[in-house]
């Protein structure tokens, strides 16, 4: 009779044992499929070194247009003056 006890018990065991173990590995399957998605949409939103160097240049550019206009100013002021 203990015997039978015995095993009841651990059958019992191991069958709760054998389903969280699936239903772990169920949620590990389901959060790397949300984290291949979320990495997609990531990707969407930030901006490549390309794209960042035009816009740096474009801004520079612009800087050393506004910095010769300041020098030119300041010349016609000086030989004003």
């Amino acid at each position: 009779m203990e015997a039978y006890i015995w095993n009841t018990l651990l059958t019992v065991f191991i069958g709760l044992v054998g389903w969280v173990l699936k239903e772990k590995s169920v949620e590990i399957a389901r959060l790397g499929i949300l984290l291949n998605k979320t990495r997609e949409e990531v990707a969407k939103e930030y901006v490549t070194k390309v794209e960042v160097h035009a816009d740096i240049n474009r801004v520079l550019d612009r800087l050393d247009r506004l910095d010769t206009k300041l020098d030119r100013l300041v010349e016609v002021h000086k030989n004003a003056g």
